[in-house]
């Protein structure tokens, strides 16, 4: 087996680090990745991302640079900022931020001042550290005021969120996080949010690819600002986008550029263009609705092997379970289930009595294991494979640990993953 597209040049030049792409791509598909946050992009977006678009610098937008030699470059973004527009049905797409914590960053420098007060879900309960989370540079510059899940059902509280907001008349709202496995209502937010004149940003990082599928409701038309990494479920190269309305867009350019950054990876955005071009087929939109029904399908199998999930269940690609009556915490079992040959991460719970780096849940996602045509049918499996890590991982019994790894295994031989074939 071997790297896809093939290393040559890097392997006789270096080939120290060449073997670690190498074995980092064996482990890429001996694993069920089940991080919420990462999937297998296409060999097109991989060849487009490794290109000599690397070489150039371009500080500014299409047809405004300061550099010249843009002949190119210029259609390469272009073509990127209209597929995004019409994928997601935005007025207005700024592609060149570097990841989603930047793209964050700069509706805050687009909508604030230092100090202001700024609404966002609390980290324990799903949200994300760049929605005002005290360790983050958000939660320190700004005022952050923090909503979060009822204790009954797992899900926002959206009764709080309208109270906290006119209570404290934040700036921004924003709707979404990194933990949240129920549908987000984007409507609800976006009311919350004219009723005091606060610019609402759907941070649509996870579920973007559920959107441009139709397995997630958009928030295109709700919220004047749309943040977004490319990667996770939309299943591109790791970089960043940011949609909106036309009253809005040129506060988010001057905030991007030159207000957080200079010139663009445009070997990145030709690499977003083309992961947009996919998503843009029939094809992805399938795509999009089996995440959903393999997760849903891993949740049951979950709860059936006595599992608590958090809301309990899911309505897109992610899963949070609370470890807390297996008698294990979240980051001990995670261990455990990579040695098993099941990659997530550990994760806090709402409400969570634990400490965040030995917290009491795991995190799952299934957007890769659907890139690589598993199916409902195979989530018992997989769900079993958990249950009988956790268990031998509370045991200490690491001998099981290296069996499950070796049918993990085997079950993966038959679902082949772009960026490695067998030679």
């Amino acid at each position: 087996m071997t790297h896809q597209p093939a290393i040559p040049s890097l392997t006789a030049a270096d080939p120290e680090i060449a073997g670690l792409i190498e074995q980092e791509a064996a482990r890429q598909h001996d694993k069920i990745r089940l991080i919420a946050s990462e999937n297998y992009v296409s060999q097109a977006v991989l060849e487009a991302t490794g290109t000599v678009l690397t070489n150039k610098y371009s500080e500014g937008y299409a047809g405004k640079r300061y550099y010249e030699g843009q002949q190119i470059v210029d259609p390469v973004e272009t073509l990127a900022i209209e597929r995004a527009k019409a994928l997601f049905g935005a007025e207005h797409a700024n592609v060149q931020s570097y990841s989603g914590s930047p793209a964050n960053l700069a509706a805050y420098l687009a909508f604030a001042k230092p100090g202001d007060p700024v609404l966002g879900m609390a980290l324990p309960d799903g949200g994300h550290l760049t929605h005002g989370w005290s360790v983050s540079a958000t939660g320190k510059w700004f005022t952050p005021v923090r909503y979060g899940v009822r204790k009954e059902t797992g899900r926002v509280d959206l009764d709080q969120v309208r109270d906290l907001a006119r209570e404290h008349r934040p700036k921004l709202i924003f709707a979404g996080g990194t933990a949240i496995p129920r549908t987000i209502d984007f409507p609800a937010f976006a009311e919350i949010a004219r009723e005091i004149d606060a610019v609402l940003v759907a941070d649509i990082a996870h579920i973007a690819g559920l959107v441009a599928g139709g397995a997630h409701p958009s928030p295109v038309g709700h919220a004047q600002v749309i943040t977004t990494t490319t990667h996770k479920t939309l299943r591109g190269p790791r970089g960043a986008m940011i949609l909106t309305d036309a009253d809005h867009a040129k506060a988010i350019d001057k905030a991007v550029f030159p207000g957080l950054q200079g010139g663009p990876h445009n070997h990145t955005t030709a690499a977003i263009a083309v992961a947009l071009g996919e998503a843009a087929k029939p094809e992805f939109r399938e795509y999009a609705h089996a995440i959903v029904a393999n997760a849903k399908a891993l949740a049951e199998a979950l709860i059936e092997r006595g599992f608590d999930l958090v809301s309990g269940g899911t309505d897109n690609h992610l899963l949070l379970v609370d470890l807390t009556t297996k008698n294990i915490g979240g980051k001990p079992a995670a261990k455990a289930l990579d040695k098993a040959g099941i990659e997530l991460n550990y994760n806090t719970v709402p409400f969570d009595p634990r400490k965040p780096f030995d917290p009491s849940g795991i995190r799952l996602g299934t957007g890769a294991i659907t890139t690589r045509g598993l199916r409902p049918e195979h989530q018992p499996q997989i769900a079993e494979w958990i249950a009988r890590t956790v268990s031998a991982a509370a045991a200490e019994d690491e001998a099981a640990l290296g069996t499950i790894a070796a049918e993990v295994r085997e079950l993966l031989a038959g679902y082949p993953i772009p960026g490695y074939l067998e030679a």
